[in-house]
């Protein structure tokens, strides 16, 4: 992995002026991304790890010039080209998953709401795409506004390999441009369907007020003092979707009843309906799975990027800073949840990199 992470990150040029040089791009990089795995989540402590830990960095990377400063990294990070480093980051990603026929590929964004610019909060919004099954992100692509995610997730679908997965996404991705781009790159979607698309929420509606052919799952589990139960129902034999033809690929409806139930509490009952349209013909239970496969993009990866990354508090802005370390922190994510040597969560696998040369060694096949 270390040697693929060379080549490939190796692609980006370097901002610098040669004059201003005194440090290797290659080698900037490699200890940002090292750092991160091992715990670090700023410049200074980027630098403060590598000038710890120089004397074994130098036994795989060049150091001309010793380790660099934190200002060094900062200014680096921040005018390297964001673009060319999510290209090679999903390029890396390519050469090291093989996403599954069917697998769920959750498309979501996520808000690092500390990044601050003049000393003004100003958050960055980041669109990432999880593979559920392969237990990694994909990709990413910067948006300045939530609202911004309709263009942005299309740039993310065109630099992903998607062929015959499934792709899922929330209301804000429920667009006929969006489903047109999935359907045209060979994949099947399972989009969630809100107001924002009040004509075809309130056809969806009719269609299982009124409809005949419904087929339905339910699953009922109970956890941690709750129990919930949950209704699929699905109409594949249209009566009242009005014009089907400008969804590309629509094929199937989607109901979702949820009812949650506290035992030993006074909270009252929990009751959501929630409707999906999908390019897919599949069993109600095939549904159920992969709508609740979704939720894993918040689970495994922003909550992870939160809790364990602490990324939520950053307040990188300058530049292209924040979209870049967002890169580092998936980076090491991947690398980190894709080891089983350890059955403990990515905080202490992050511990146990730090302190142990081995462990970190073994983690980037060195």
């Amino acid at each position: 992995m270390s040697s693929k992470l060379i080549t490939i990150f190796s692609k980006i040029d370097d901002p610098r002026r040669d004059i201003t040089k005194q440090h290797k791009l290659e080698d900037i990089l490699l200890m940002g991304i090292i750092s991160v795995i091992c715990g670090a989540s700023s410049w200074n402590e980027i630098e403060l790890y590598s000038k710890t830990k120089e004397d074994f960095l130098r036994t795989f990377l060049e150091l001309p010039n010793g380790v660099p400063s934190h200002d060094t990294f900062n200014r680096v990070f921040s005018a390297i080209d964001s673009k060319q480093f999510e290209t090679c980051f999903i390029e890396w990603i390519n050469s090291i998953a093989k996403i599954t026929k069917k697998e769920v590929i959750a498309i979501d964004g996520k808000t690092i709401r500390g990044a601050k610019s003049n000393g003004n909060k100003s958050p960055v919004h980041m669109v990432s795409a999880w593979a559920c099954e392969n237990n990694i992100v994909l990709g990413q692509v910067r948006t300045e506004e939530k609202s911004n995610e309709i263009t942005a997730i299309p740039e993310l679908l065109e630099v992903l390999s998607i062929e015959q997965s499934i792709i899922t996404i929330d209301a804000m991705g429920c667009q006929k441009d969006i489903a047109s781009k999935i359907i045209k790159e060979k994949a099947d979607y399972i989009l969630a369907v809100k107001l924002n698309q009040e004509y075809l929420y309130e056809n969806i509606e009719d269609e299982f007020r009124f409809g005949k052919e419904v087929k339905t799952h339910l699953s009922e589990e109970l956890d941690h003092g709750r129990i919930e139960s949950r209704r699929c129902s699905i109409i594949t034999d249209f009566q009242f979707i009005e014009d089907i033809e400008k969804w590309s690929g629509l094929r199937t409806v989607i109901k979702i009843e949820s009812i949650r139930e506290f035992k030993n509490s006074d909270r009252p009952i929990e009751r959501a309906t929630r409707f999906y349209i999908s390019s897919l013909v599949a069993e109600p239970e095939e549904f159920q799975k992969a709508i609740r496969s979704h939720w894993a993009v918040e689970n495994k990866l922003h909550w992870t990027l939160d809790v364990a990354f602490g990324e939520d508090a950053s307040r990188k802005r300058t530049g292209n800073a924040a979209q870049n370390f967002s890169i580092l922190n998936k980076i090491a994510l991947n690398i980190l949840k894709n080891d089983s040597t350890y059955k403990v969560g990515v905080k202490s696998r992050r511990l146990k990199a730090g302190w142990d040369n081995q462990y970190l060694m073994k983690l980037l096949n060195l």
